[in-house]
């Protein structure tokens, strides 16, 4: 590949299309979450994606949901399923910093929100959105990133568009 070649196929942006495409094919969420002394958490959550946010019903017996209801740092991550990629180095993802903010029980917004949980996920959102102990949060992206591939990374603003290559170097060599 010659040099001009490399250069176009780096300033070349994913579309954002594509974002979406792995946000429609995914079920659930990646969580990174801080408690109290900044110990890392790790889990998942099913969602649903409204309007710029994900949304997630989670019980507060797990720690996860604890570190979000408390406001700690986040940090999400969609990731295609290893069963269909073809490089597992390489597989698409997007991972961005979101804020987190609990959805009022009969809000507006709760009232919106868990019937299309149920149409994603089943019936078993009608028995947990009874239980006290679950609650909806909603995340919202704040900035993070998109991978597609080797040397296909690009930043994503808070709206999961692309803003720009991630990496001005190429991977090297020993």
């Amino acid at each position: 590949m010659n040099h001009r070649t490399e250069e176009a196929k780096k300033a070349a942006k994913p579309l954002t299309p594509k974002i979406n495409e792995l946000i429609e094919r995914s079920k659930s969420i990646i969580l990174a979450t801080l408690d109290a002394e900044e110990t890392p958490n790790s889990s998942y959550a099913p969602f649903v994606y409204i309007d710029k946010t994900f949304y997630i019903l989670v019980s507060f017996m797990a720690k996860h949901t604890r570190n979000l209801a408390d406001g700690r740092k986040t940090s999400v991550m969609l990731i295609e399923d290893e069963s269909a990629t073809k490089q597992i180095y390489a597989r698409e993802r997007l991972t961005f910093e979101a804020s987190a903010s609990q959805i009022e029980r009969d809000s507006e917004i709760w009232n919106h929100v868990i019937p299309l949980l149920k149409q994603a996920h089943g019936k078993v959102i009608e028995v947990i959105a009874e239980m006290k102990d679950f609650i909806l949060i909603g995340l919202n992206p704040m900035k993070g990133s998109y991978v597609n591939g080797f040397g296909s990374a690009y930043f994503v603003n808070e709206d999961l568009e692309v803003l720009e290559h991630r990496n001005d170097q190429n991977h090297q060599a020993k």
